[in-house]
């Protein structure tokens, strides 16, 4: 019986790029501080989205208190400073890609920059899950319970459709 690894790889990678939108957003929002959105009407968020965008994501809503949101971004903020330096590599290895269109194609080099991505993103998705899991340690039981139902009906759902262009 042979297997196809297309559909278990495109969802890891697909999952994957969630969960750094996810703790990039996260990190961003707090770095902007979440008192910057209070206030504004709904459907000023984000992109025009629907309500403010405080980055919380599926935190939001958990009613966590002044100190949760302190905790939280006190780690998203430690996460991102140690992430910075992975992310300046993916930037570094994706600038210095070769441009399989123009010239020869060099298998080998592109292989290689792919593995080397690749160890990176495992690297990051690692960290993400540490950081989610030091994020779990400061919310109450009750809110633990919620976000799983959140993440069950995120799911379901899918991913968002991509922005018009």
């Amino acid at each position: 019986m042979k297997l196809n690894w297309k559909k278990p790889t495109l969802t890891v990678a697909v999952v994957g790029a969630l969960v750094l939108i996810a703790t990039a957003s996260l990190a961003v929002a707090f770095a902007r501080g979440h008192e910057r959105w209070q206030g504004r009407p709904q459907g000023e968020g984000f992109r025009g989205g629907r309500g403010p965008h405080d980055g919380l994501g599926l935190l939001r809503d958990l009613n966590l208190t002044d100190d949760q949101k302190a905790q939280i971004k006190k780690i998203t903020d430690g996460f991102r400073e140690n992430d910075k330096a992975l992310f300046d590599q993916l930037r570094t290895l994706h600038q210095s890609e070769p441009d399989p269109v123009s010239g020869t194609f060099d298998e080998s080099a592109v292989r290689a920059a792919a593995e080397a991505r690749a160890k990176i993103q495992i690297e990051l998705e690692v960290s993400h899950a540490k950081m989610m899991s030091q994020i779990a340690g400061v919310l109450t039981s009750e809110q633990k319970t919620q976000l799983a139902a959140r993440r069950q009906q995120f799911e379901r759902q899918g991913p968002p459709p991509p922005p018009p262009q």
